[in-house]
């Protein structure tokens, strides 16, 4: 049987949390090297790091972007996201749109008088009537997240 590291363990550890960094082996800043505190798989230290090194050390934001395997444009978007929440910040954020762009309310609220209305109409039959009230193309699985979310908050 096999038994895993300490590295291994903190490496499924950061996985599992979504902040192994992908790109560890772009780490080239001296400490991540030779001292075995930093772990260049850690994306929030290498993160923190890297605004540290500007910050408080005084490197260049294009030096430390590129010896921590970032873009200079990225470490303007960390230094502002770390200025407004902290460490928080500098977890990775969740990719794709936070809401639903086309269901507002007001088509929520058509949508539910609708089928309080009428109560025989299929569900399949939701999203022609939203485009012929509103002109907005509603996918029929985003309607039905939408009731989803409705429900529960109700």
């Amino acid at each position: 049987m096999q038994t895993l590291t300490q590295a291994d363990l903190k490496g499924n550890h950061l996985r599992k949390n979504a902040t192994l960094n992908p790109h560890s082996e772009q780490v080239s800043d001296a400490l991540f090297q030779i001292h075995p505190f930093f772990d260049p798989r850690d994306l929030v230290q290498v993160k923190y790091e890297m605004l540290r090194r500007v910050i408080v050390d005084g490197h260049s934001v294009g030096a430390a972007a590129a010896a921590f395997g970032f873009s200079r444009v990225r470490w303007y978007q960390l230094r502002q996201r770390f200025a407004g929440d902290g460490l928080v910040g500098l977890l990775p954020q969740r990719k794709g749109p936070r809401q639903a762009s086309k269901l507002s309310e007001e088509i929520l609220t058509f949508v539910l008088q609708t089928l309080q209305a009428e109560p025989e109409l299929r569900i399949t039959e939701v999203p022609i009537r939203v485009a012929q009230q509103f002109g907005v193309s509603v996918n029929l699985r985003s309607i039905e997240r939408a009731l989803a979310r409705h429900r529960k908050k109700v």
